[in-house]
């Protein structure tokens, strides 16, 4: 499905220590520590079948053996994929989407076997055990090294104690010699021995941070559905919201129709009818009901009109949205100032989504911002349309609250357009819609 969001508020922070001071001891920082040490035994596990069998199979190919037997690597491969999806998901809160899954051709052992080679996922397994292999080396000595050391060093005041007792000497030997050596047995070494231990401890978190941002990338891209598949399947799925979008404006058209102009034309033909009665034996009452069906004329079309703007208004195919979002901005109880900076006409999808976009957050602004003013702003960037609506209102829209803006958001994700809602209890609320620029 086209991707479609609102932005992540944070809390207040509560916390009286900065990120920096408090990385260190922080859930997060655990976590992707944990990931990288347990990240070389799988990676060794991982490589070593990889090669096996690749090797093996390869070997084999002189003879149907080898086949089988580099399948069964592939299907390993994928296997430890599992693996590392869930670890980067525990561990690293990377959720990544299993790949597209083996359709073989036909039953049977030998469409199996061709369904496991002709994958692109299955490869890119196999790819990924032997790109992951020295990485996960890498990253498990950088970052056991930055760890120990600097934890030792941090806490040397604790425990430097040792070397006198024990070890027969003052302290950590920094320099030796047959002439001469140097301990950071001092008050003054112990405490800068500290320090830098503090130095090391701090940064620790942050190249965890960016070896596990690699790990991440690694896992999205080669452990994940491929770039086509998620494409695929997020057409398929915006051609089910179009389907149903369109299934609910059908819906929606035929109860205006039926609970409006239907019912006003029905009680106008009874009404005619009746005058007709009394055409000749009371005229007067009958041109008084000619008078009342008059005015009923006029209502169903007015209703008609309104309906018709509903579904594409006129003015917008005429004169484009500049004009037509002038005509809503008038309607629209807060006052509002509008600002159009379009070079062209987009395309009429474009133009009917933007309109519509509009004019339900507009109506939005009427009905429950309790605003005093709003600005809407319309303008273009080289791929994109960017509709931004503000008012000086109370407040708390929330996609996640009732149909109508989560609706908005489906509309623009069907064409791979999306909706950014900020909008903070007490205002100003801000929704931002961005669309495909075709002109």
């Amino acid at each position: 499905m086209a991707t479609h969001y609102t932005p992540y508020r944070e809390e207040p922070d509560r916390h009286r220590l900065p990120a920096a001071l408090r990385a260190p001891l922080e859930a997060r920082t655990w976590r992707e520590l944990g990931y990288v040490l347990t990240g070389l035994p799988v990676a060794v596990a991982l490589f070593v079948w990889t090669v096996t069998m690749v090797s093996l199979g390869a070997g084999l190919l002189v003879t149907f053996v080898g086949v089988p037997v580099l399948a069964l690597g592939l299907v390993g491969c994928r296997g430890f994929g599992t693996l590392e999806r869930a670890r980067a998901g525990a561990l690293l809160k990377v959720k990544v989407a299993a790949p597209e899954p083996l359709r073989p051709g036909g039953p049977g052992p030998l469409s199996w076997l061709g369904a496991v080679l002709k994958s692109g996922s299955s490869w890119r397994h196999l790819v990924y055990a032997l790109v992951h292999f020295p990485w996960a080396v890498f990253s498990f000595s950088l970052a056991i090294s930055f760890w120990t050391y600097g934890w030792a060093l941090l806490t040397y005041p604790l425990w430097f104690w040792v070397f006198p007792m024990w070890a027969g000497q003052g302290g950590i030997q920094l320099y030796g010699d047959d002439h001469h050596s140097v301990y950071l047995d001092n008050p003054w070494e112990i405490t800068a021995t500290a320090l830098v231990g503090l130095v090391f401890t701090l940064l620790t978190p942050w190249l965890l941070r960016g070896l596990t941002t690699v790990d991440g990338l690694l896992v999205r891209g080669l452990l994940g559905p491929s770039r086509l598949t998620a494409r695929v399947e997020e057409l398929e799925s915006d051609r089910g919201v179009v389907v149903d979008t369109a299934a609910a404006d059908l819906r929606r058209i035929e109860r205006d129709l039926h609970d409006g102009a239907q019912a006003r034309l029905v009680n106008l033909a009874m009404g005619l009818g009746l005058a007709k009665e009394k055409l000749h034996h009371d005229p007067e009452t009958a041109a008084r009901m000619v008078e009342e069906a008059h005015g009923e004329v006029k209502t169903a079309l007015k209703e008609l009109r309104d309906l018709a703007r509903g579904i594409h208004p006129a003015i917008l195919t005429d004169r484009g949205l500049d004009a037509a979002l002038s005509h809503i901005a008038t309607r629209c109880t807060v006052p509002v100032t509008l600002t159009v900076d379009l070079p062209t006409r987009p395309t009429p999808a474009i133009e009917g989504i933007t309109y519509y976009t509009a004019s339900e957050l507009l109506q939005n602004i009427s009905k429950h911002s309790h605003a005093h003013h709003a600005t809407l702003d319309l303008w273009h960037t080289p791929h994109h349309l960017m509709l931004q609506i503000r008012d000086d209102g109370i407040g708390g829209a929330d996609p996640g609250r009732g149909t109508g803006l989560a609706g908005l958001a489906e509309r623009l994700g069907a064409v791979d357009g999306v909706l950014v809602v900020d909008s903070p209890p007490g205002g100003p609320t801000v929704v931002t819609a961005e669309l495909p620029w075709r002109a």
